[in-house]
Order: structure tokens, then C-alpha cells, then sequence
């Protein structure tokens, strides 16, 4: 059912309009904002997700999940509602982790809120989510979570949309402050290795001259 749900996501993003996309989806609409301080108080919490809430994410534009330090990337996270009750959606937040130890925090994304927007029960809806990791943060594999957080009747809920792994590159291009320092490295070695080459030549040319100089003599 959820290959089927991801398909439905990919259909509707290729709307026009992606700002239409959210009203359309979620039937009362909804839009974005900043984190108020009512929401502040969602954001960062630890809630258990509700029965019959199903989610799903996509990278609309960026199926490698390629991201590149301190520019803006994008995803869609899908919801669908089975309950019997609206679902009030309140933020979008992420956070990047270290890839061998989930538990040490790298960053903290900026959380999304979302005004006035709700899922009706039977309902489906995609909301778009904008993040950017830090330009300070170095190229590599990371962890990446997100979650979304909502409420059912006034109760607080959130569910795990993503927690897989992103590929962190540095802004200019494919090359790093490592690749550099790497690349700098090899030509050093193998400019100190092109000269104990010249030099264990030369000692080889003064021992075979010695000895063509030897043998001379005791020909003489």
C-alpha cells in the first residue's frame, strides 16, 4: 500500500503550482509559517505516533538524496489518515546524526509550522519541507531524521517520516577541502619519490664507474 501511496506523491508534486499543492491535498489547506512560541512547545518533544496515521517521504528533485552544505534542499512528506478524526498538523523538524552513532546530534534542522492545515479522516495529503545543513559541515554520509508533528482530539502525536541516510557534498563542486589536501599530498610523495629515484641512480653510476675504473687498472 505504501508503494502505491509513494506514487500517489510523486503524481501530485508535478503540479504547478506546489503552494496549490498543500490546499489541494489537505481539503481545509494549510500554510506555511514561522515557529511560534504555541508551537515551540510541540517542536523537540518526544511523542508516540497515532494508530491509522501512515507516512511517507520523498525527494521530489533529489531522488540520490544529494546535499550540498548551506543551500536549500527539498522534500515531500506524505501523510494519510485512517482514523476516524481530523488530523491537525502543527510543524515539520529534522535533525542530522552521526552516521556510526545515531544518538550524537549534528544539527538540528529548522522546523516547519503549518497553519490551519488538516487531514480529514480517509484523507491524504503532502506537505513540502525546506531545510539546508550547515556550509561548516564537512562532505560525507550522514544520518537524517525527520519527523512530523500533529495532533488527533487536542493530543499531541508525531511519526517518523524519515530516518535513513543523506550525502553531504561541499558547495562549489564535487571537490573538497580533502580531495585538495589529498590530491597536494599524492604530488608531494611523488615528488619525493621522483628524487630518491634520481639519487639512488646516481650512487648506482658512481659504483659502476668506480668499478669500470678498478677493472681498468688491473688490466694495465
Amino acid at each position: 500500500m505504501l508503494i502505491g501511496y509513494v506514487f500517489c506523491l510523486i503524481v501530485v508534486r508535478c503540479e504547478p503550482d506546489p503552494d496549490a499543492e498543500v490546499i489541494e491535498s489537505a481539503e481545509d489547506g494549510g500554510d506555511l509559517g514561522i515557529v511560534g512560541e504555541d508551537v515551540q512547545d510541540f517542536v523537540g518533544g518526544s511523542f508516540s505516533p497515532a494508530l491509522g496515521v501512515e507516512t511517507v517521504c520523498v525527494f521530489p528533485k533529489n531522488p540520490s538524496k544529494l546535499v550540498v552544505a548551506g543551500e536549500e534542499s527539498e522534500l515531500l512528506v506524505g501523510i494519510k489518515n485512517d482514523g476516524e478524526s481530523s488530523i491537525n498538523i502543527i510543524a515539520i523538524q529534522a535533525s542530522v546524526h552521526l552516521p556510526f552513532d545515531h544518538q550524537y546530534l549534528v544539527q538540528n534542522l529548522s522546523a516547519q509550522a503549518f497553519n490551519n492545515a488538516s487531514v480529514p479522516p480517509s484523507a491524504q495529503a503532502t506537505f513540502p519541507y525546506i531545510f539546508a545543513v550547515s556550509k561548516f559541515l564537512q562532505a560525507g554520509t550522514f544520518d537524517f531524521a525527520g519527523t512530523i508533528v500533529y495532533e488527533i482530539d487536542q493530543q499531541p502525536y508525531q511519526s517518523t517520516f524519515y530516518n535513513g541516510t543523506i550525502e553531504v557534498t561541499e558547495a562549489g563542486g564535487p571537490l573538497s577541502v580533502e580531495s585538495v589536501f589529498l590530491f597536494c599530498l599524492g604530488i608531494a610523495l611523488l615528488g619525493l619519490l621522483g628524487f630518491w629515484i634520481r639519487g639512488q641512480i646516481q650512487n648506482l653510476s658512481k659504483v659502476i664507474t668506480v668499478f669500470v675504473l678498478y677493472y681498468s687498472l688491473l688490466f694495465l
